[in-house]
C-alpha cells in the first residue's frame, strides 16, 4: 500500500511525542513493505527553533521524507496560521499528491498548515483519509487547552485567551471553514479516550475514535542495560522544558525529598529558568536532550518516572517508554495520564505535592512495590502499546472505512437501480 503522512513537524524537525509517533509508524509500515511518504513543514520548525535540530534520526529505505519550504522562511506558516490555508507551500503539496495515487492519507498536527490541507487528495480521490488528534488544536487555538497561560481550560474564552497569550486571532475559526474542510476526512482518532471526549465536549462536530500510540519493544536488552547512571537512587523526568509540563512544581517539591535525586532529560524554552530554580539543590540534575537509546538506559534504572504535567495531555508517551523498561510511573491525576495508569496498574497518581512525596517515599522504601508496579506496566504495554497491537488496530481502522464505503456505494446502487422495486427502499 501507499501511505502519505502530512504533518507540521517530523523528526529531526520536531519537538514532541506526536512527531515521534509518526516516525515510528512510518518506519513500522516501511518494515512491512509498504511505500511511505512523509510531508512536513521545515519553515514551521525553524520559525520556532532557528538553530539546527538537536538530534539526528536514521532514515528508512522505504520512507521518503519531503521537506516543505516556502522560500520565505516563517512567512509561510504565518500565512497558513491566519488564513487556514497552506498558500505558500500549496504547489509542493499538490505536486506530491499528483505524483502517486495514495491508498491512505494520514493527517497529524496540521496547525501551521491549516485545515485547508484536509481538502487535498490523490488523483483518483479514493485514498482513505485519517486524522490523529495529537493535541487539542481542532477545538483550541492554543493547542493545549491552557487558559490565559495559567490553568487548564474548563470554560472556553478563546478570543480573550489568544489575545492574552499575544497570539494573533484566527478569524477562520469563527466561520464554518473548519467544519467544511473536516468533511473530507473519513475518520478522526485520538490517542486517548480522554482526548476523544474533550473534542466532543468542546463541540467538534464529527465522531472521534480511539487509537493509542505505541513504542517499539525493548526485548533486545530485556529492559536492563548494563550501564547505570549513578549508584544513588533517582527519579526521572523526561520531556520538553516548558511550563505546562509542570517540572517547576516537581523541582519545588524536591526540596522536601531526602536520599534520592531528580534527574531531568530534555530541553526547552524554560530551561534557563528551571536551572536557576534548581541551582541551590544538588539533588536535581539536568542532563539535556537524550537519544532514545540513552533514555532507555535512564528509564531502566530509575526508581520511577514522574510525569507532573499541569494541563491536559492527550497521551503519555513518556509513560509507555517507562513501562517498556518495567519502570513504574507517578503521574498527576489530570487528562490522559491517569487513564493509562488505571488501564495498566503500572504506577501511582497524585493530586497534591503531599500525595507525590508520599508516592516517592513508598517506592524508595519498597523495591517489591516498585517492581510489581513496573511488571504491571510492562504487561499493559505488551497488551496495548506495542507495534504489533497498534498495527492490528490501524489496519482494522482502514479496512473498516473501506467496508463502510463499499456498503454506502452498494446501497446507493440498489436504491438508484430501476431493477429494485420502490417498495423495497422504504424499510
Amino acid at each position: 500500500m501507499r501511505f502519505l503522512h502530512i504533518s507540521t513537524f517530523y523528526p529531526p524537525y520536531s519537538f514532541g511525542g506526536d512527531a515521534m509517533y509518526i516516525y515510528r509508524l512510518a518506519h513500522a509500515l516501511g518494515d512491512q513493505g509498504h511505500e511511505v511518504d512523509v510531508a512536513h513543514c521545515v519553515d514551521s520548525y525553524q520559525l520556532l527553533h532557528p538553530a539546527p535540530p538537536h538530534i539526528s534520526f536514521s532514515e528508512h529505505p522505504r520512507v521518503n521524507r519531503h521537506e516543505l519550504r516556502s522560500g520565505l522562511n516563517g512567512l509561510g506558516p504565518l500565512v497558513a496560521h491566519q488564513t487556514g490555508r497552506p498558500f505558500l507551500i500549496a504547489k509542493q503539496l499538490r505536486n506530491l499528491l499528483a505524483a502517486k495515487d495514495y491508498d491512505v492519507i494520514h493527517y497529524h498536527n496540521i496547525s501551521l498548515l491549516g485545515p485547508g490541507v484536509l481538502r487535498y487528495s490523490s488523483p483518483q480521490n479514493r485514498a482513505v483519509k485519517l486524522y490523529t488528534t495529537h493535541e487539542h488544536w481542532l477545538v483550541c487555538p492554543t493547542h493545549v487547552l491552557w487558559k490565559f497561560d495559567g490553568a487548564p481550560c474548563e470554560k472556553p474564552e478563546c478570543l480573550k485567551c489568544v489575545i492574552a497569550g499575544k497570539r494573533p486571532p484566527q478569524l477562520w475559526r469563527h466561520t464554518g471553514f473548519l467544519t467544511k474542510a473536516a468533511k473530507h476526512v473519513d475518520e478522526f482518532v485520538s490517542p486517548s479516550r480522554f482526548t476523544a471526549r474533550m473534542h466532543q465536549d468542546r463541540g467538534f462536530p464529527y465522531p472521534v475514535g480511539h487509537l493509542p500510540y505505541f513504542l517499539e519493544r525493548c526485548d533486545q536488552d530485556n529492559g536492563l542495560p548494563v550501564h547505570r547512571l549513578q549508584d544513588r537512587p533517582y527519579f526521572l523526568f523526561v520531556g520538553r522544558l516548558e511550563k505546562i509540563k509542570g517540572l517547576h512544581t516537581l523541582i519545588e517539591a524536591w526540596k522536601k525529598v531526602k536520599g534520592c535525586d531528580l534527574v531531568i532529560a530534555g530541553t526547552g524554552q524554560e530551561e534557563v529558568n528551571l536551572r536557576a530554580q534548581a541551582s541551590s539543590n544538588p539533588a536535581v540534575r539536568f542532563l539535556g536532550p537524550k537519544t532514545q537509546k540513552e533514555l532507555g538506559n535512564l528509564y531502566a534504572h530509575a526508581v520511577a518516572c514522574i510525569v507532573p504535567s499541569i494541563t491536559y495531555e492527550t497521551f503519555g508517551v513518556i509513560i509507555i517508554e517507562a513501562f517498556a523498561r518495567k519502570t513504574p510511573v507517578i503521574v498527576r491525576e489530570l487528562g490522559a495520564l491517569s487513564e493509562m495508569v488505571q488501564d495498566s496498574g503500572g504506577g501511582l497518581t497524585y493530586r497534591t505535592d503531599e500525595d507525590l512525596l508520599k508516592g516517592v517515599d513508598q517506592l524508595v522504601a519498597s523495591p517489591t512495590l516498585r517492581n510489581s508496579l513496573g511488571k504491571a506496566g510492562y504487561e499493559g504495554y505488551l497488551r496495548w502499546w506495542t507495534r504489533e497491537a497498534h498495527l492490528e488496530q490501524y489496519f482494522g481502522l482502514i479496512e473498516g472505512i473501506k467496508r463502510r464505503r463499499e456498503d454506502t456505494n452498494t446501497r446507493w446502487q440498489d436504491i438508484s437501480s430501476p431493477a429494485v422495486p420502490a417498495s423495497s427502499v422504504h424499510t
